[in-house]
This record gives C-alpha cells, sequence and structure tokens, in this order.
C-alpha cells in the first residue's frame, strides 16, 4: 500500500509501473521542492529508500490495451460503439483548439480541421472506418502534436481516441483499470495524483473509496467533457467523492485533452461542507501541453503535496 498513488495517462501500454515510477517520481519531487517543501521533494526521491522515504507508487493499467494479434502498439479495428464514441471525441478535442488555443495560429488550423471534419470541407466518399481515419488526421494536424511529425501524431491520436472510448465502452477494462489503482489504496494512503486518462479511472475509484482521503489531484483531466466523459462516469449522476477531503485540479490552457481547467461547475454536487475544491489553477507546459512531467514539476502540483503529507 502506498503514502501516494500515481495514476497514469493514455498511451503507456508499452511501459510499466516500475518504468513510470522513475519518470514521474524525479518531476514529482522537483515541483514540492520549488513549492517550498525541500525535506519532502528529498524524501519523495533522493532518500525515498530510506527509513523516513515516502512510499510512491504508479497504478499501472495501460497493458490492458495491448491487443492480441497486431503488430506494434496498433490498437486494431473499433467496434462500432467504439468508433463513434472515438469520432465525437476528436471532435470535442478540435473544438476545444479552435476555442481556446493561445495562438492565433493554431486557432486557424484547428478551425479548418473541424470544418473539413464535419464535412464542410472536402467531399471524399465515406467508406468503412473511413471516418475515424479522417478524425484522426484532421486532429493530428493541429500544431498541438507539431513536435512529433505526423506519422507519430497519427498513431498517437489513433492510439489515444481508442483508449479512451474502450475505456468508457469496455467493462472488463474498466473494472481492471479501477482495481490496479484500489490495489494499493491502503489506510496510509493521503495523496491519489492522476494524469488524463487516468483521472478519469482515478475519479471513478477515488468515488467509491471506503475511507477519507486527504488529497485528490488531477492533472491534464478529461473529466470535464460534458457529453462524451461526463455523462459515461460511474457513478451517474456525478458527484463530489464523499470523503474526499481536498481536490486540485491543474491544467494547461492549450491542453485539448484538458477540455476544461475549471471542474468545479461539474463535481460540486454533494460536496462536504468541510471540503475543498481548487479547480481554477492552470500551468504553462510549452510546446508539450499534455506532457505529465511539465505538469508534475510545477509548484501549483507541488503544494498541495507538500501540505498534506506528513
Amino acid at each position: 500500500m502506498a503514502v501516494i498513488v500515481l495514476v497514469h495517462g493514455i498511451d503507456q501500454q508499452q511501459k510499466s509501473a516500475d518504468r513510470l515510477e522513475n519518470e514521474w517520481l524525479p518531476d514529482l519531487a522537483g515541483g514540492v521542492r520549488i513549492a517550498g517543501f525541500p525535506e519532502v521533494a528529498d524524501r519523495l526521491w533522493r532518500n525515498r529508500t530510506g527509513s523516513d522515504g515516502i512510499d510512491a507508487r504508479m497504478a499501472f493499467y495501460g497493458h490492458l490495451f495491448l491487443q492480441p494479434d497486431q503488430m506494434g502498439d496498433d490498437p486494431g479495428e473499433l467496434t462500432a460503439p467504439e468508433e463513434e464514441l472515438a469520432e465525437r471525441l476528436a471532435e470535442e478535442w478540435l473544438q476545444r483548439a479552435a476555442r481556446r488555443a493561445s495562438h492565433e495560429k493554431e486557432k486557424i488550423i484547428a478551425e479548418r480541421e473541424l470544418a473539413f471534419l464535419r464535412g464542410t470541407i472536402g467531399d471524399e466518399p465515406m467508406g468503412t472506418g473511413a471516418v475515424i481515419r479522417k478524425a484522426v488526421q484532421c486532429v493530428a494536424r493541429v500544431s498541438w502534436f507539431a513536435p512529433y511529425g505526423m506519422a507519430f501524431a497519427e498513431r498517437f491520436v489513433r492510439r489515444s481516441l481508442a483508449q479512451v472510448s474502450r475505456y468508457l465502452t469496455d467493462q472488463s477494462i474498466r473494472h481492471a483499470a479501477r482495481q490496479a489503482v484500489l490495489n494499493l489504496i491502503g489506510p496510509e494512503t493521503q495523496i491519489v495524483v492522476a494524469h488524463s486518462l487516468g483521472s478519469v479511472v482515478a475519479y471513478e475509484t477515488v468515488s467509491q473509496m471506503k475511507q477519507p482521503l486527504p488529497l485528490f489531484l488531477t492533472i491534464g483531466s478529461p473529466l470535464g467533457l460534458e457529453t462524451i466523459i461526463y455523462q459515461r462516469l460511474e457513478p451517474q449522476p456525478p458527484i463530489f467523492p464523499p470523503l474526499l477531503r481536498r481536490w486540485v485540479n491543474v491544467a494547461d490552457h492549450d491542453d485539448i485533452i484538458a477540455t476544461e481547467p475549471d471542474l468545479s461547475r461539474m463535481f460540486s454536487n454533494e460536496k462536504p461542507a468541510d471540503a475543498i475544491f481548487e479547480s481554477e489553477h492552470t500551468v504553462d507546459c510549452g510546446a508539450e501541453p499534455h506532457n505529465a512531467s511539465f505538469y508534475l514539476g510545477k509548484a501549483e502540483v507541488g503544494e498541495p503535496i507538500g501540505e498534506v503529507v506528513v
């Protein structure tokens, strides 16, 4: 059981819990350090194996998305419900980029690709699977993915759309992912830190916890996707987790996967009077606005951890 439970996001299927812990913890410690808690930072990383070390463990579920008989990381063919959900998700990402991007050039690209996806530009015939291929290509052209190159961007977008869709439509994946988080939660657990799709997994898990949780910290979270994720969450209607003491949500303004920086409007139902909900934190992760490491190294993430860990 862990004091801090970490929950990774999309497209981590070829990694492992151990590797991701080693990737996340130095950055998390860095964020705690610049927030003014150097002793806690040392206990998280430099002295984590000592008697005063803080046990932080990664809940790993990426392997659930590996498809038998598929080459590499190809997610394979989507079912009709998965494909429909993936198409809607791609459209939503482009909408957010067109509305929220910091740079005018990015807005123009997103608006153009959104129009193309909606069929207002281009009139090529749509065969089986063609719509999802079109959606992947449109999202991949957004400059958010520019550092990776078009071929990599298309593969990343396809895997990301497939994983979010499969989590929301395949109950066996959903239950196994949540169980991976529950397996690390014990009486000593004080914090759950979750990124991207992991925040959806973690939210559903934290909502069913039978013990108080001092801090839930979400970064780059898509929980604010109202018609795609919010309405499919368990439980319904979504509420503030009953035994949660404090929820802090952090988002980059240009993170199109994070969608809504402020989650309080959607998740304050049944919030206990003494619980705290901080969802106005925005950070700048530069050219990679959804990068977990860039989020973890921010003081906005490190401060609440330093305040909670004892």
